[in-house]
């Protein structure tokens, strides 16, 4: 490197520090969103009389277009600069939040849901990617370190936030807290944040995006409709039929596609990818039920408001948060077999722990250690989980792996609010029962997470990962 390429070296340090702050701002935006809207749920279904498939299509208009284009996002990213689309995706997850708080009615709610969903899967794959590009060495996995660390910090105190603002000030305003945080992103990031992006990035797999948010669409509205009232009739079965094929076809392009797909199929030739990969789709899925449905049958069966609903589930983000790296090192010595089995069976215990919750239950005696065993189970599994994925995987498809995982985990979580349906149209008694069935269901899915991991990843830690470590 000659002398005049290495001059602007100088003041990379602060705008490293500044381009870290601009990616919190981002990614807290969907860490935000996806744990304040849960306390907030009760709020809108009275707001707008919104029947039990309209309260699952709030979460799911959401988690829908992220699910299906997270990996499209990272991939526009590396061909069109990171920075340009964690701007661009942090501006229309602005907008769209400014949509859902000024929304009229149910419609127009759900159409500034899917643009929050949008929003979300450009501007997140590219925080960690533009982190990924400043940093380099021990400073990024400080810089990476502290990226998850306020997440987890911004998830665990958006439910007091949200429950207060939706008890004092209505549930629109939990959508403008998000205006400040991505003003702030956007203003950072385009002042000190420098520019990445891969040369060598391969043709925007569209085909495939397309074919996976339309097939995923098909599903998922086929399953809620179902849910909602446990009756198959010949719109839910077309539609959920439609949507299998289509992701048939989604698979069939990324056969075609080869290394350039949006999904490479040869990833799947690994058994531990595979593997970790069920298991997060079992797991999140369940997990995610969980924390949907509880602050929501706190509130409309045990009469806990949202600030209390809130407060009831801060100890599971901070115990997730300090737990977590623990763990990570503790799978690095072990392999990720043990904490990836142990942790789906702790979870499933916290589950069945949380059907002592009736509407006269104390939160020490019932909720607080249901609520203490799920983060527990949850805090031995995030950390190993990461590294186990991308360590049964090529050094070329880290990112690619990386990105598919998350997307597998918030599927796994549209998958299943789309079948909460009875659950959300049950009223008093009914709604207990109706959670309790939930969770003991659950709790036999994350066991089964629990069995594929046992099944499927290996007792040491691989060969690659120890020689990029070393």
């Amino acid at each position: 490197m000659t002398p005049a390429a290495a001059a602007p070296a100088a003041p990379r340090p602060a705008h490293a520090r500044w381009t870290l702050a601009a990616c919190i701002l981002a990614s807290s935006l969907s860490f935000v969103e996806g744990s304040v809207l849960n306390v907030a749920l009760p709020a809108i279904r009275s707001s707008f009389g919104a029947g039990a498939s309209e309260v699952q299509w709030v979460v799911n208009a959401y988690l829908l277009p992220l699910s299906a284009l997270l990996l499209l996002g990272g991939a526009l990213g590396d061909r069109y600069g990171r920075k340009r689309l964690l701007i661009l995706g942090t501006g229309l997850f602005a907008a769209a939040s400014l949509l859902c708080a000024l929304a009229p009615d149910l419609g127009w709610l759900l159409a500034g849901r899917v643009l929050q969903g949008i929003g979300a899967a450009l501007l997140l794959p590219n925080s960690l990617a533009l982190l990924n590009a400043t940093f380099e060495g021990e400073e990024r996995g400080r810089a990476i370190g502290i990226w998850a660390a306020a997440g987890a910090a911004a998830a665990a105190i958006a439910p007091l936030i949200g429950g207060w603002l939706v008890d004092n000030a209505g549930w629109p305003t939990i959508f403008y807290i998000n205006l400040p945080l991505a003003g702030g992103a956007i203003l950072i990031a385009g002042r000190f944040a420098a520019e990445s992006r891969n040369e060598e990035a391969a043709r925007t797999d569209y085909p495939g995006a397309l074919l996976a948010t339309l097939g995923l669409l098909g599903v998922t509205y086929g399953l809620t409709l179902w849910s909602s009232r446990m009756v198959v009739d010949a719109t839910s079965a077309a539609l959920s039929a439609g949507g299998l094929v289509l992701l048939a076809l989604f698979l069939a392009v990324e056969a075609k596609r080869s290394d350039q797909a949006m999904m490479p199929l040869a990833m799947f030739g690994s058994a531990c990818f595979v593997g970790t990969n069920l298991l997060t789709f079992l797991l999140y899925g369940a997990f995610g039920s969980v924390m949907l449905l509880l602050p929501y049958v706190l509130i409309e069966a045990a009469g806990y408001s949202p600030l209390d609903a809130g407060l009831a589930l801060t100890p599971l983000a901070i115990v997730i948060a300090l737990a977590s790296p623990l763990m990570g090192r503790l799978a690095a010595r072990t392999g990720g077999r043990l904490p990836l089995t142990a942790g789906p069976l702790v979870v499933a215990a916290g589950m069945m722990l949380a059907t002592r919750i009736d509407a006269n239950s104390s939160y020490v005696a019932a909720v607080f250690p249901a609520v203490l065993v799920l983060a527990a189970g949850m805090a031995l599994a995030v950390a190993p989980l990461t590294s186990t994925v991308l360590a049964s995987v090529d050094h070329r498809h880290a990112g690619t792996a990386s990105g598919l995982n998350s997307a597998v985990a918030r599927t796994g979580g549209l998958i299943a609010t789309a079948l909460l349906g009875a659950v959300f149209a049950a009223q008093g008694s009914r709604l207990l029962a109706a959670f309790h069935s939930a969770l003991i269901v659950g709790a036999i899915v994350s066991a089964a997470a629990g069995a594929v991991a046992w099944l499927t990843v290996g007792r040491t830690p691989s060969p690659k990962r120890k020689a990029a470590e070393a």
